[in-house]
C-alpha cells in the first residue's frame, strides 16, 4: 500500500467505495467458529442457514449463496433468459454498466439500455416502449432488471410496484440488483421485504454496507433457485466449505443492518461540510453516496493532497464519496478538513 500521512490515528479514510470494509473482531470470531460442510454437495449447513434466513426475511422461497453481486445477478439473467432473448436495465445499472458485458459475453443475452430520470428511476413509458413485439427481426424481450438504491438513490416503492406490475402484464420476469437494498430499507424506515414486492428474484449483497468480507445471495422462488444452480456451477460459483464466508453474511444480518442509519447520518454530515468549501459542487447525500464535481484539471492533485493527509478517493472530475461502518465520525471531519486545505492552498479552477 502507498505511504500516506497519518489523517486518523495513522488510519487511511478509505471513501473509495462501501466495499472496502473489512471483518469486525466479532465477525472474525464467528467465521472461526462456523460448522462447515461441502456447499456444493448442499451438506454446509451455516450457508443452508444464512440461505434460508435472508430468504424467508424477505420474503422469498429458497436463497443461492454466491461469490459476488456480479455473479450473482449474471445468474438470473441467465436464469430468466435463454440465449437471443434481451433485458431491459438503466443506462447507469451496474448489471449493465459495471459487470464487464457478462450478460451479453456469456449468456448471450441482448442488453437494452434504457435513459434513468433524475430520481434514479426508469419511466414507465420508457419500459412500455422498449418491449420488443413478438417478431422474428428482434429479440425477444423476456426481463426487467433494476437497481434499487441506484447510485445511492432510493427507488420508491410505489414506483418498484408500478414497474413491476407494468413488465408483468408485458409478459416479462423482474430482477431486481439490490445490492444495497439494506440501505434503501433503512432510509425510508420499512422493511427490506416491502421494498421486493413484485421482484421475481433478487440479488443481495453482504460485502457492502452490511461488512461482510465477500459474497451475495440470490433470492427467488424454489424452482428458480434450483433452475439458477446450473448457471452458477457453469460460471465456476460453487464453492465447498464456504460457510466460513457465510458465517461473516449471518453476523451482518444480525449486527450491521440498523448501523446503517449511521453511515447515512455520516454522509450528510460529510456532504454539509464540502458544501462550504469553493471550488466544490456537491450532490447528495444520497443514503450513504456524496457526488462531487471538481475542476478535471484539480482531480488528480486533489487526490494526491487527500491520499497524503490519509483520506482515498478516486481521482475524477466527479468524485463519489461513499461512507460505511470503517469511517467514524472523526474520519469524516478529517475529510472535510483535507478538502479545505487543499482548495485553500490552490484557488479553484474556473
Amino acid at each position: 500500500m502507498p505511504e500516506f500521512m497519518a489523517g486518523h490515528a495513522g488510519a487511511l479514510i478509505d471513501l473509495r467505495s462501501d466495499t472496502v470494509t473489512r471483518p469486525t473482531a466479532a465477525m472474525r470470531a464467528a467465521m472461526a467458529a462456523a460448522e462447515v460442510g461441502d456447499d456444493v454437495y448442499g451438506e454446509d449447513p451455516t450457508v443452508n442457514r444464512l440461505q434460508a434466513v435472508l430468504a424467508e426475511r424477505l420474503g422469498y422461497e429458497a436463497g443461492l449463496f454466491c461469490p459476488s453481486g456480479t455473479q450473482s445477478n449474471l445468474i438470473a439473467l441467465m436464469t430468466h433468459c435463454a440465449r437471443g432473448d434481451e433485458y431491459l436495465v438503466g443506462q447507469h445499472a451496474h448489471t449493465y454498466k459495471y459487470e464487464g458485458g457478462g450478460a451479453a459475453v456469456l449468456g448471450s443475452i441482448q442488453p437494452q439500455p434504457l435513459e434513468h430520470e433524475p430520481d434514479g428511476s426508469l419511466a414507465l413509458e420508457r419500459i412500455d416502449a422498449a418491449i420488443k413485439p413478438d417478431d422474428v427481426h428482434y429479440a425477444r424481450t423476456r426481463l426487467l432488471a433494476l437497481e434499487n438504491t441506484i447510485r445511492g438513490k432510493v427507488l420508491a416503492s410505489d414506483y418498484t410496484d408500478a414497474a413491476t406490475a407494468l413488465a408483468h402484464a408485458r409478459g416479462l420476469a423482474t430482477h431486481l440488483d439490490g445490492a444495497r437494498l439494506f440501505n434503501a430499507a433503512v432510509a425510508l424506515g420499512r422493511p427490506a421485504a416491502d421494498l421486493l414486492r413484485g421482484f421475481d428474484s433478487a440479488s443481495i449483497c453482504l460485502s457492502k454496507g452490511l461488512g461482510a468480507p465477500v459474497g451475495s445471495v440470490l433470492l427467488g422462488s424454489r424452482d428458480f433457485i434450483a433452475a439458477a444452480q446450473r448457471p452458477r456451477k457453469l460460471l465456476g460459483g460453487g464453492m465447498r466449505q464456504a460457510g466460513v464466508l457465510a458465517a461473516a453474511g449471518l453476523h451482518a444480518l444480525d449486527h450491521h443492518v440498523d448501523r446503517l442509519a449511521e453511515d447515512h447520518a455520516r454522509a450528510a454530515h460529510l456532504a454539509a461540510g464540502l458544501r462550504g468549501i469553493d471550488g466544490l459542487r456537491v450532490e447528495g447525500p444520497h443514503t450513504n453516496m456524496v457526488f462531487v464535481d471538481v475542476h478535471p484539471e484539480d482531480a488528480v492533485p486533489l487526490a494526491a493532497h487527500l491520499r497524503r493527509a490519509g483520506v482515498w478517493v478516486s481521482a475524477a472530475p466527479r468524485l463519489r464519496l461513499v461512507t460505511h461502518l470503517d469511517v467514524d465520525d472523526q474520519g469524516i471531519a478529517t475529510a472535510i478538513a483535507a478538502f479545505a486545505d487543499y482548495y485553500a492552498r490552490v484557488p479553484a479552477c474556473s
